[in-house]
């Protein structure tokens, strides 16, 4: 079991394969940090499919107006959308995307993040300064590298649920 050192800025995202933990971090993205939780608590991430996973680079979800359907359709639209809150403004900083970090999925526009994210599979450094990174997995990155792959994947994984750890 991984060490929680501060259950408020913690995340558990519960895969078919076991739990994720994520450590985020607000002194680096605030926003962003603040975000997720404001959107766990809500339960907006709750059943939303991995709509973009390639291997070697990233696993994105949390298009909480798209991925949750459960027609195949809406699933097709997955990452075309975010939440009803406003976009937020890049906080980049100097965090590397090493393998297991937490980044804002957006669109051209660097203050376009929303509420979807990525994982990273690897290190992806040619991501940093470009993407803001707002936490890392410090436990189940095993869970992570079992995601079904594709873009959307014929048979997308989904996180069953989001929680604050502060809440569970």
């Amino acid at each position: 079991m991984a060490e929680i050192k501060d259950p408020e800025n913690t995340i558990i995202i519960e895969l078919k394969d076991g739990p994720v933990t994520i450590e985020l971090l607000p002194d680096v993205a605030p926003q962003h940090s603040q975000r997720m939780k404001d959107l766990a608590r809500a339960g907006a991430y709750d059943n939303v499919v991995f709509h973009r996973v390639i291997e070697g680079f990233m696993a994105q979800t949390g298009d909480v107006s798209n991925g949750n359907a459960e027609r195949d359709f809406n699933i097709r639209l997955a990452g075309t959308g975010g939440s009803e809150h406003p976009d937020l403004p890049a906080e980049f900083s100097k965090l590397p995307h090493d393998r297991g970090t937490i980044g804002a999925a957006r669109s051209s526009s660097p203050n376009s993040a929303n509420s979807q994210f990525f994982i990273n599979f690897g290190d992806n450094h040619f991501l940093n300064g470009q993407y803001t990174v707002y936490g890392r997995v410090i436990e189940g990155m095993e869970h992570v590298d079992k995601i079904a792959r594709g873009e959307p994947p014929a048979n997308p994984d989904r996180m069953k649920s989001v929680k604050v750890a502060a809440d569970v």
